[in-house]
């Protein structure tokens, strides 16, 4: 059976990601009660709000009130969903509004979860995490796959770019809609995203709270992550939070931290690598097409590792 996701056209997207009010169209504002509005099941894009902001927004809301509606969509039964304006539903809560201005659309889930990441692409305070999976999800979407495939089709470019290949039929179209996507959304091109976002996900849990929370500059996130040793990883960043070390300062740290054994063992991986290429210069191992296969797999493997730790 073959899946079908109703998405957003290009003229709602295109206009949305320009003026995010505008996907409101026509439809008037009204006010509903904050106990019949839920959040969806899955979640917001947003998971972090920082909690200055929020005491200020919660300040406005006690004077002026709430100057702009929230976007929900009907559930039945005088409910609704609430797609964009979280901070402002969470304020009023805070506050303790019984009510709240909304405006109503109908939309699918698939739209719902799109406009939700591309309203939260819109907000200048989005850390590089929470942009970065927005991104992601919202590319998901453009392709109708996963977040996994996106970033293999991201690599695979980016491989074949390295070895002056062409691309496949279906990955080439995939990274045309990619690209379009992301010089829509004018946060950065391909090559930034591959190199400079991507691999702040596989950080370690500890960093990629930080950066959430916006105690940590992506920069220092990922100088501080290459220390192998988890102690001394943890305590670093502990230091950097504590007394907001700069970039220099933290590479100061980490090198005083280093120990000639991982300097030594650097060298050891080198040695390998040179021995395993003659080898396979003196066995001829593509050869072999079953063989060849694997080869290419592994290969892959290690220009993307390569590529995640630049």
């Amino acid at each position: 059976m073959v899946r079908q996701r109703k998405t957003l056209n290009d003229t709602v997207m295109t206009r949305f990601m320009t003026d995010p009010n505008s996907v409101q169209g026509n439809s008037p504002a009204t006010t509903v009660s904050l106990t019949a509005i839920k959040l969806p099941a899955k979640g917001q894009p947003r998971r972090y709000f920082d909690s200055e902001k929020m005491a200020q927004l919660v300040a406005s809301i006690k004077q002026h009130g709430i100057l702009e509606p929230v976007l929900v969509r009907p559930l039945g039964n005088n409910n609704y969903e609430l797609i964009a304006g979280e901070r402002r539903f969470r304020a009023a809560q805070e506050v303790g509004l019984t009510e709240i201005p909304v405006v109503s659309r109908e939309f699918s889930d698939q739209e719902a979860l799109q406009v939700a990441l591309v309203e939260n692409l819109q907000r200048d305070d989005l850390n590089p995490i929470e942009e970065t999976e927005a991104v992601l999800g919202l590319l998901a979407l453009t392709l109708d796959t996963t977040i996994e495939d996106v970033k293999s089709v991201i690599y695979q470019a980016a491989n074949s770019k390295n070895r002056g290949q062409e691309l496949k039929g279906n990955v080439s179209l995939q990274l045309e809609k990619i690209e379009s996507c992301l010089a829509q959304l004018g946060r950065f091109n391909l090559e930034s995203l591959r190199s400079s976002r991507l691999p702040l996900l596989n950080l370690p849990i500890n960093i990629l709270e930080a950066l959430r929370e916006g105690k940590l500059e992506y920069t220092k996130a990922r100088m501080i992550a290459r220390v192998k040793d988890d102690q001394q990883r943890d305590n670093l960043l502990e230091q950097a939070i504590a007394q907001n070390l700069s970039v220099n300062e933290i590479k100061t740290q980490i090198k005083q931290l280093k120990p000639k054994s991982e300097e030594v063992s650097g060298k050891v991986f080198i040695d390998r690598l040179a021995e395993i290429s003659k080898q396979l210069k003196k066995n001829k191992l593509w050869n072999d097409s079953k063989k060849r296969g694997r080869l290419s797999k592994l290969l892959d493997e290690m220009e993307n590792l390569i590529g995640e730790i630049k």
